[in-house]
């Protein structure tokens, strides 16, 4: 490509990352685009649910997480990414614009690149082993480079999360739309987005455990001997001082760098935002557990059980259909 700007493999390398990023329903609700010499990140607002994320919120959080993802893909191919986020105030969707320059990768970018394929979301039950605190310390300085506050829910904390994970999934199990619509992208068998069954597990009813969504058909076992008295699930809730689009964006950015270090870990996580969903429950979660700044995500992490069978990949979309010419392509890159 041009001087000063990566070649086709290393822009079509990056961007494969950061199509691996987490989004709400596996929905993959990005669109990039190339320029001469600049990559852009668009919101694809045909794919945000509107049952599940009324104002958009989970939309910015994916994308910001493909964002982050992006910019440690560059990083460890030894280029730094230079963000305008929300650049064009006329174009709403335009969510990003990045510059690249020529970088040494560090040994924590390579770590986080290297964990971009290996992470999944994982719906499971969490050993007994617990997690030690110098972990949670380092996924909250994680959390803190991307702008935002990373805290554990402890005590009274969560005893209110889990008050508020309980409301919101009794609330929208009472909400004919809303379980239409989490039917519709999940279940999936063949498919490059929604949530696959052979990736969740059946809803777990025992007394204390938290509630989680009740996707479609699900085919994922416990692994065996895993029980609920035994999981030393670490309650995660990052937030921010205020509740503005970037706000959102930097959240998931914060989002991805959270979860990419607990999987250099070695840890097990899954996102959750089903309590943050719903206004007047995502309100009891500011004032009870976030002290007032505004929870933008709430984090299982854990230690897998020592037999848990490794998770399948997630489907995701083709370069194909998430990489797009800016205006005219450069002559010697083709997007497709």
């Amino acid at each position: 490509m041009d001087r000063g700007f990566p070649d086709e493999f290393t822009v079509r390398t990056a961007v494969a990352m950061a199509l691996r990023a987490p989004s709400v329903h596996n929905s993959q609700p990005w669109c990039w685009r190339i320029g001469h010499s600049s990559l852009h990140l668009y919101a694809d607002h045909d794919r945000r649910l509107p049952e599940t994320d009324p104002d958009g919120r989970d939309l910015l959080l994916s994308c910001g997480a493909a964002l982050h993802h992006l910019r440690i893909g560059f990083a460890a191919l030894g280029w730094a990414a230079a963000v305008h986020r929300l650049p064009n105030p006329a174009e709403p969707g335009h969510l990003a614009a990045v510059k690249l320059h020529r970088h040494e990768p560090s040994q924590d970018e390579i770590a986080m690149a290297a964990a971009i394929p290996r992470r999944r979301t994982d719906r499971r039950r969490h050993s007994s082993w617990t997690v030690p605190r110098g972990h949670v310390e380092a996924l909250a300085k994680a959390a803190a480079l991307e702008g935002t506050v990373l805290q554990v829910a402890e005590n009274s904390g969560r005893h209110h999360l889990a008050t508020a994970i309980e409301e919101a999934s009794r609330r929208h199990a009472a909400d004919p739309a809303y379980r239409t619509e989490l039917a519709a992208w999940s279940g999936r068998h063949v498919s490059p987005d929604g949530v696959p069954s052979r990736n969740t597990p059946a809803p777990d009813d025992t007394p204390g455990v938290l509630r989680a969504r009740p996707f479609a058909d699900p085919l994922l076992t416990q692994p065996p001997d895993a029980k609920a008295e035994d999981d030393e699930t670490v309650l995660l809730v990052l937030s921010t001082a205020s509740d503005d689009r970037m706000s959102r964006l930097r959240a998931g950015e914060a989002t991805s760098a959270v979860l990419l270090t607990a999987n250099a870990f070695g840890l097990a996580s899954c996102p959750l935002t089903e309590p943050l969903e719903l206004p007047d429950v995502r309100e009891t979660v500011t004032e009870r557990v976030t002290g007032g700044s505004f929870p933008q995500m709430v984090l299982r992490v854990g230690w897998a059980p020592a037999n848990a069978d490794p998770l399948p990949a997630t489907p995701r979309r083709g370069l194909a259909d998430v990489l797009q010419p800016l205006e005219a392509p450069p002559k010697h890159f083709q997007a497709h």
